[in-house]
C-alpha cells in the first residue's frame, strides 16, 4: 500500500465509514508506517472542525411530516402498501394512515403480500439523508469551500501522487528534521515538503533550484512556517534533475545563482 492509498483509507476511518476489512487494511498500514500518523491527525482535526462547525437546524415541518407519514404507511416487516406518490397529510393525519396501513396485509391474504420493492425503500433512505443534509448543508460548504481553495503546492503534490510515474526521495537535514521530494516526469512537476527545517532569521528565504548538470535553475522561493512547508518548484522540471535549497536573501539571490552551500540536495535520478 502506498501513501495515497493509505490516505484514502485514513479519511473513511475520520468519518467512521471503513468497512471490516478496510479497518483491518487501515491498521495494518499504520502499525507498517508509524510515520503516517500524521495523515490520521490531520483528517481527525479535519473531520472534528466540520462536526463543531455546523449549527443544528430543524427540519423544514413540511419534509419531516412527508417522512413521518412514508414511514406510518410502510410496514416495518417488509410488507408495503403501495402508493403513487408521497402522502401529504399532517401529523394528525397520520395515525388514520398507519391504522390502516395494519390493517391492509390481513385483508390481502397474509403471506400473498408483496415485498417492498428495493426501489421504494432506497426512496426511503434517500427521504431520510434530505433531513441529514439540512443539517450538513453547512458542513459542506465549509468542506466545498476549502477544497476550491486549496494552496497550489497541495494541488501539485496530488497531481503528482495521482501520476502514474509519481516518485519520491527524502533525506536527513543536518537539524534532524526530514526533507522528502515528490516529482513526476511525465507532469514534469515537483513538490519539496520538509519537516523540521530550522526557521531563518529576519532578511533570509530558501530558495529551491533545480540543477541540471552543472547548471542550476532557480525554481522559487518558500518560508517554513514551524519547521514546516510544502512548495511547489516554479518551471519544468526535466528528467536526472537534482532538487536543491539554498539559503538567500529575501526575494531570492540577485543574481540568479547560487550564494551558499545548499542545505537539502536530492538526486531524482
Amino acid at each position: 500500500m502506498n501513501e495515497q492509498e493509505f490516505a484514502e483509507l485514513a479519511a473513511g476511518a475520520a468519518l467512521d465509514a471503513l468497512s471490516p476489512d478496510d479497518q483491518q487494511r487501515y491498521h495494518a498500514a499504520l502499525a507498517a508506517h508509524p510515520e503516517w500518523q500524521r495523515i490520521v491527525d490531520a483528517d481527525a482535526d479535519s473531520a472534528g472542525f466540520l462536526a463543531d462547525g455546523v449549527t443544528q437546524a430543524a427540519p423544514s415541518p413540511d419534509i419531516r411530516a412527508a417522512l413521518l407519514a412514508r414511514i406510518a404507511v410502510t410496514p416495518q416487516n417488509g410488507d408495503v402498501v403501495l402508493t403513487d406518490s408521497i402522502p401529504d397529510s399532517t401529523p394528525g393525519e397520520t395515525a388514520d394512515a398507519a391504522a390502516v396501513a395494519d390493517s391492509a396485509p390481513a385483508a390481502r391474504g397474509g403471506d400473498d403480500t408483496p415485498k417492498a420493492p428495493k426501489h421504494r425503500l432506497r426512496f426511503l433512505f434517500a427521504l431520510a439523508a434530505c433531513l441529514a443534509l439540512l443539517v450538513g448543508v453547512g458542513a459542506g460548504a465549509v468542506a466545498i469551500n476549502t477544497y476550491i481553495n486549496r494552496p497550489a503546492s497541495v494541488v501539485a503534490l496530488e497531481d503528482i501522487q495521482a501520476a502514474g510515474d509519481a516518485q519520491q526521495a527524502s533525506v536527513s537535514l543536518e537539524s534532524g528534521g526530514t526533507a522528502t521530494a515528490h516529482w513526476s516526469a511525465s507532469l514534469g512537476k515537483s513538490v519539496l515538503v520538509t519537516d523540521g527545517i530550522p526557521s531563518l532569521a529576519e532578511g533570509e528565504t530558501y530558495e529551491l533550484w533545480y540543477v541540471r548538470g552543472d547548471t542550476p535553475v532557480s525554481a522559487g522561493v518558500f518560508a517554513a512556517d514551524g519547521g514546516e512547508a510544502t512548495a511547489v518548484l516554479a518551471g519544468e522540471m526535466h528528467a536526472g534533475d537534482v532538487i536543491a535549497v539554498t539559503v538567500e536573501q529575501d526575494g531570492g539571490s540577485p543574481s540568479g545563482l547560487p550564494t551558499s552551500d545548499p542545505v537539502v540536495v536530492i538526486p531524482t535520478a
